[in-house]
Formats: structure tokens, sequence, C-alpha cells
């Protein structure tokens, strides 16, 4: 199966909808605002765009003629929201929907850093697992293998939907702030609070979220 490549707001309007769908659930499909939010939120976010909603429709509507995302109107609803296609037509499951994703929002990343941020959308047993889902998105050429950041051990990946979205030869902003632990004699991260940390921000922003419905911010 043939996949046209994507641009780059496109890309970030696709890993917005995976990550909302797999998130928050209770408020998806998305409407517009809402997808602009999420394209520009802070968190879990590189780079930090500041999208309005000519671009960001625009977009959407390029996913829908590529048959990666398609308009719904919930419950007879006239507000017109979107909702990803990506599964059925890339014929992949949630876990390969959460790496996707995870590298279409921040770029290129190691076995370690995809599955302690992309555990947040769906589970992910081990690393070993991590590696055969790749493994599985290499093999239907949408994600392939870097050499590891300038000073670092760990090879990266990267989504090939839109291989231009991150560049692929830059440091990630990730290892950047593990060199800067190093050098000012601070330790690496724990995993673990890294995930619980991520999992923290996940439930604000849907607390967030439920409270913009409810006072009729994000219809």
């Amino acid at each position: 199966m043939t996949i046209d490549t994507i641009s780059k707001t496109e890309a970030r309007m696709l890993g917005v909808l995976l990550e909302k769908a797999m998130t928050t659930p209770e408020n998806y499909p998305l409407s517009l605002n809402t997808a602009v939010n999420g394209a520009n939120q802070k968190s879990n976010r590189h780079p930090i765009l500041s999208l309005d909603e000519d671009e960001a429709l625009e977009a959407l509507e390029g996913l829908v003629d590529k048959n990666l995302a398609k308009r719904v109107f919930p419950g007879h609803s006239r507000v017109e929201k979107f909702a990803h296609t990506a599964g059925g037509r890339l014929g992949l499951n949630s876990a390969s929907l959460a790496i996707l994703a995870e590298l279409m929002l921040r770029g290129p990343q190691t076995l370690g850093e995809l599955r302690t941020r992309a555990r947040r959308m769906a589970p992910l047993e081990s690393l070993e697992f991590v590696e055969g889902v790749l493994a599985q998105l290499s093999e239907a050429r949408l994600s392939m293998r870097l050499p590891p950041d300038p000073g670092g051990r760990a090879e990266r990946y990267a989504q090939l939907l839109c291989p231009d979205a991150h560049p692929l030869d830059e440091p990630s902003p990730h290892s950047e702030s593990r060199r800067a632990d190093r050098d000012h004699g601070g330790a690496p991260a724990d995993p673990d609070m890294l995930a619980a940390l991520i999992e923290r921000v996940a439930a604000l922003e849907r607390r967030v979220l439920d409270l913009e419905q409810q006072l009729g911010v994000a219809t």
C-alpha cells in the first residue's frame, strides 16, 4: 500500500488526533478549536507551534483528502469535528499508532524515550515490545532508525510520514537536557519518574479540556 507523505502541519494535526483519541476519548472527535489548542500546546510538543484556525483547517482537510482523517457530526451536532482514520488506512494497532503519534509530535527519540512518553497513550510493556513495534513500522516504511545523538549511545527512531517534520541530524532537545544535567553534575531523570510526571500532565490536560467543555470554550 502506497502512502503519500504529508506536510509538517498535517503531521502535527494527525499526531494530535491520534494522541487525543487515546488520552482524552471523552472529548474526541475534536472540534477545530480543540485541535488548534492541541497542536499549539506547550507540553509533549517539539517544536512549539502557534497555528491559527485557517492553517489548522487546511491541514485537517489535507488529511481528509489523504484518507487519514474524516469529518464527523457526533449526535447529529451542527458542529463539524474531526477524527483520524489512520488505524485502518495504515493497518496499525493502538501501540503502533501511539509510537507514530509520539514521533510526529516530538521528533526522533530513543527506545527508552518512546516507551516512557508514548505509554500514556497505549500499553507498552517493555523496551523489547517497543522495538518490535518500530520494526513493524519500519517494514511498513513508516519509521527509520537513526544514529545516536552526538555524545549519546542510544540509537534514535524517526517517522517517515513527514520526513522533514524534524531535522534528522539535529540533536534532540531531550539529549540537550541530559547533557546539561551531566555538565552540572546532575543525574539523568528516572524513567519511572518521567512517566509519572507525563501521566500527571496528561490528567491535568484532560481536566482542562473538561472545564473548557463545561464553560463552552471548546465547541
